[in-house]
């Protein structure tokens, strides 16, 4: 299939941006389209508008503050891959974007652009709110920073408004010591993951937080996994339980979804 007409729009300042998603209540913001391509040629959306944000100077550019690293959203996978833009994770960003889908992809998708999309199964929603990251969504007027774990209100659906652009991604820099582990579940490499694990133990920040991603809904956050941990390793059937008690049913997912934790945390405490 093909996508239904609309029209098409460049912008190439926030302002812009801003003031077309105003005038056109039925607009679409698009940047690396690898999300929205194939909805647009299913008709699972049909935009009257579609607003390229692409060229707008500030959404590829990242800043370095004392606490925090900002990235722009439209930053694509590929240049955090190949390391065009700094890295304060010790190789955790390069490492997640490498395993993103295929490296076609990779060039043109970009991390706000997988955010904004809330897709359960995308590698950085879980590994982003396992790294406590923010967002700050912009209409024109004011900047709102959400907390990351807070973003995805369901399946594709954000708290980012219809008259908000979500403009860039803030990580906050971690200790010498921070460890990080990552471990996807999927039928082959570029498919999307049945089980998520993303797990960070920053013990100089008194931070061990695990993420449960590629649920049937927002990723299921356990905030303190100490309480779950014996010696190097997470507890398997305090971990099944913690995870039943938030909302993970079904045999089948509560062991898929323990095995991923079970492995990042093993990297993690490695």
């Amino acid at each position: 299939m093909k996508p239904a007409r609309f029209d098409f729009a460049v912008a190439t300042t926030l302002s812009d941006a801003i003031t077309l998603l105003a005038e056109n209540p039925h607009a679409k913001i698009i940047a690396g389209g690898q999300s929205l391509g194939p909805m647009l040629n299913l008709r699972l959306v049909q935009p009257e508008l579609v607003i390229d944000i692409t060229r707008i100077p500030e959404l590829s550019s990242v800043e370095e503050e004392a606490d925090w690293v900002s990235y722009g959203a439209c930053i694509t996978h590929a240049a955090i891959e190949d390391g065009r833009v700094p890295d304060h994770t010790a190789g955790v960003l390069p490492e997640i974007a490498h395993g993103i889908a295929y490296r076609a992809v990779r060039t043109r998708g970009t991390i706000g652009g997988s955010l904004a999309h809330a897709d359960p199964a995308a590698d950085w929603l879980s590994a982003l709110i396992a790294l406590g990251a923010e967002v700050i969504a912009f209409d024109g007027k004011a900047r709102r920073t959400i907390a990351l774990h807070g973003l995805m209100i369901g399946v594709f659906e954000t708290a980012v408004s219809e008259k908000e652009i979500l403009t860039e991604v803030r990580i906050p820099r971690l200790s010498k010591d921070a460890r990080f582990g990552y471990y996807k579940i999927c039928r082959k490499t570029g498919e999307f993951a049945e089980a998520i694990g993303a797990v960070l133990h920053d013990p100089a920040r008194g931070i061990f937080r695990g993420v449960a991603g590629a649920t049937e809904g927002a990723p299921i956050v356990l905030e303190d996994l100490s309480v779950l941990a014996t010696k190097n390793a997470l507890d398997p059937t305090a971990l099944r339980q913690a995870l039943e008690e938030r909302g993970l049913n079904g045999a089948y997912d509560l062991q898929l979804h323990s095995v991923a934790l079970e492995r990042a945390a093993a990297q993690a405490l490695s």
